[in-house]
């Protein structure tokens, strides 16, 4: 099985070079043969990378792998998303459009960038609104949305763009979840985005994480914060039907109560300022 696996992993470690390299080049040369750059060559999108259901199995069995070993590494969790999370992302889509404020997003298909954030404006809020909160997450964790890497592997472009939009809005989840960047952290997250957006890679983080936890980390997870973010992942209006860009003004508390999300009921950031927590 040890060499399985790593066969597969040097396959896909392979496989992702090269693609890269091409910069979204044809894959094989048995699917895509044509040297005329102004034909169609398959892609939907910018971005994309068109893979057979093959390539796909076998991209997400290395992801999968990589992985497991690093959490932390954000490309590998990536492919895997892209890779395995089509019937999710399809009820994600379906979801947004029944809701008027989903279905805006995705007629306009806002970015969350630096480039499209007025990080000057968002300073100036007061302390407690989504705007403040936001920033002072990206600062104090010292990430930035311009890290979340651009969707390659989806064979639909409106179901691309609902996996990007789940990846910009994570931080947003931290934020109004207030939930550090730490292993328990991202642990309560994904048992929230397990809940709410059903993709098989966040399934996967939630039934994984609390393997790497410490015993007090997951107690706290079992008996408190684990079943809160699933309830209130089950429950919530959809994370991704939300404008933010036009709700930076907005109090977290307010923005709660419109997603249907209790407060955390354990504070794990003792020095953040935000005032619409129970601390």
């Amino acid at each position: 099985m040890r060499g399985v696996s790593g066969a597969c992993l040097s396959f896909f470690k392979t496989s992702c070079g090269y693609y890269c390299r091409r910069s979204y080049g044809v894959l094989t040369g048995q699917q895509y043969t044509s040297s005329d750059s102004k034909q169609y060559d398959g892609r939907l999108y910018p971005s994309h990378i068109p893979t057979s259901s093959v390539q796909k199995a076998v991209l997400a069995l290395g992801s999968g792998v990589a992985a497991l070993k690093n959490p932390y590494r954000h490309d590998m969790v990536a492919v895997l998303g892209e890779t395995t999370g089509h019937q999710a992302l399809i009820k994600l889509r379906n979801r947004m459009r029944i809701d008027p404020e989903g279905y805006t997003i995705l007629k306009e298909r806002p970015r969350i960038r630096l480039s499209t954030l007025d990080l000057t404006r968002m300073s100036a809020l007061p302390d407690g609104t989504l705007g403040r909160e936001y920033l002072r997450f990206l600062e104090e964790n010292r990430v930035t949305p311009d890290s979340r890497a651009d969707v390659k592997f989806v064979d639909d472009e409106e179901l691309a763009y609902v996996m990007q939009r789940y990846r910009e809005v994570h931080d947003l989840l931290h934020t109004f979840l207030s939930m550090p960047t730490n292993m328990l952290g991202e642990v309560v997250v994904k048992f929230f985005e397990a809940a709410q957006t059903g993709l098989p890679m966040c399934v996967l983080g939630a039934t994984l994480g609390p393997l790497r936890l410490s015993v007090s980390h997951l107690q706290l997870l079992v008996q408190s914060l684990g079943p809160w973010a699933l309830r209130n992942g089950g429950r919530a209006r959809c994370v991704l039907s939300i404008f933010y860009e036009r709700r930076w003004e907005q109090n977290l508390e307010e923005l709660r109560h419109d997603l249907n999300i209790e407060p955390p009921p354990v504070n794990l950031i003792p020095s953040n300022k935000n005032t619409s927590s129970n601390s």
